[in-house]
């Protein structure tokens, strides 16, 4: 029997990494002779930032009819925790444990347990890493990365870009990169499993949802432009309704549709801690935040009013449960990922699974998926007038759904499971 233990935050939490750690878990636990544990945080972040992390709305149990065991026990802010993690996961004594690393801030509590596991060279480390550098640059993120991620024995990455950064964040280390686990594991130096974001299993069409009634619903016209997910300055929502007003202003049968949180407003500002809150990490963020990252005053929905296409937009300005994921991707015509920079994207892999093309900014790893015609289209960064063409030629030049399928065929959980196993 090999143990397996996948550390990243369980589902109760929000936001496409526990839902990946999740998915993760559960691929494992569908082979032979593997038992799955899930070691999660309880808070994963410093408890100054000002935001609510857990999913309040999602009904479904993820991990009903699976023998996965979880465990909810490492606390950011209480070292103290850091250590029972370690603990715990000495005892369980799994062959291979894989940390989902995808924010420089804790490298401080993740650095510290996977140091400690060095003590055991039975266990094999593995950091599957979302991003090596950051999104939002901050100063110190390069340190908090190299604290984090330096004691793994092997790394995870979804994209050559990734690759490429973690050789650049430690020159002096040798590491063996093999696309898709291709090659046999080398004992000098690290290894670098290139393999992919897999397509979620979790969302899927529902063949009985009624796709013009519920567009009708939303005033959504023929053609239907998707932005899905949390609000975030790098995902560029500000570029992509400015792109949809270009369109808006040559067609009449056209909708923006933008599901997704605004993420740094979810507490009730009224409370004092709240406030608190908002005070402190806004001062971090003007030490350590370089300045055009800093999200403090992105309101990108106010372009809606000032470009007068409030009649042409939906807006869901709100967390989405598990449970409705599927009706705002099956009643669009395409997905746009129009980012600023970009990191392997959940967003891109939910598409995959509803056979969306992907309209894409030729920026971090999309080039790598997005194949320019075949299975989506891609844009020129910070050009409007590339993006709004990009969206015209989804409609003029449509992207058959089959290519989609095809681009997305070997992007299993289960292969990417099996592959970190071998």
């Amino acid at each position: 029997m090999t143990r397996v233990i996948v550390f990243g935050p369980g589902p109760v939490f929000k936001g496409g990494i526990a839902n990946y750690n999740t998915s993760l878990a559960k691929a494992f636990n569908k082979l032979d002779e593997v038992e799955v544990f899930i070691v999660s945080w309880t808070q994963q972040y410093p408890a100054i930032i000002p935001r609510d992390f857990i999913d309040r709305k999602s009904k479904t149990d993820l991990l009903k009819g699976t023998n996965i065991k979880i465990f909810y026990i490492t606390n950011y802010n209480n070292p103290f925790s850091w250590i029972k993690t370690y603990r715990l996961i000495r005892d369980i004594n799994p062959q291979k444990i894989i940390f989902q690393w995808a924010i420089a801030f804790q490298g401080l509590p993740l650095g510290f347990i996977a140091r400690k596991l060095k003590k055991h060279p039975e266990i094999e480390v593995i950091f599957d890493l979302h991003f090596v550098k950051q999104k939002e640059g901050s100063s110190i993120d390069d340190w908090f990365t190299k604290t984090g991620i330096k004691h793994a024995d092997s790394y995870v990455v979804h994209s050559f870009k990734t690759a490429r950064e973690l050789e650049y964040l430690f020159p002096a280390e040798q590491f063996n990169v093999l696309d898709m686990g291709e090659g046999k594991r080398k004992i000098n130096g690290k290894n670098v499993i290139k393999l992919y974001h897999p397509v979620y299993d979790m969302f899927h069409p529902d063949e009985n949802f009624n796709v013009e009634e519920t567009k009708k619903e939303l005033k959504l016209r023929e053609y239907t432009f998707l932005f899905f997910g949390f609000i975030r300055k790098y995902k560029g929502l500000h570029n992509a309704i400015r792109a949809f007003a270009k369109v808006a202003g040559t067609r009449d049968d056209v909708s923006l549709l933008i599901v997704g949180e605004s993420f740094w407003n979810t507490l009730d500002s009224r409370k004092i801690i709240t406030r608190v809150k908002k005070a402190t990490f806004g001062l971090l963020k003007s030490v350590f935040l370089r300045k055009q990252y800093d999200e403090k005053n992105y309101r990108p929905l106010d372009l809606i009013d000032q470009l007068g296409i409030k009649d042409r937009v939906t807006v869901i300005n709100e967390f989405v449960p598990n449970e409705e994921v599927n009706k705002y991707f099956q009643v669009s015509h395409a997905i746009v990922l129009y980012y600023l920079t970009a990191t392997p994207s959940g967003v891109e892999s939910v598409a995959y699974n509803f056979r969306l093309p992907i309209l894409a900014t030729r920026v971090g790893h999309f080039p790598e998926t997005v194949i320019d015609g075949y299975n989506g289209y891609l844009a020129d960064p910070d050009k409007i007038n590339s993006m709004a063409e990009a969206m015209i030629k989804s409609i003029e030049t449509p992207i058959p759904m089959e290519n989609v399928a095809k681009t997305s065929a070997n992007m299993s959980w289960m292969n990417y499971a099996k592959t970190i196993l071998a």
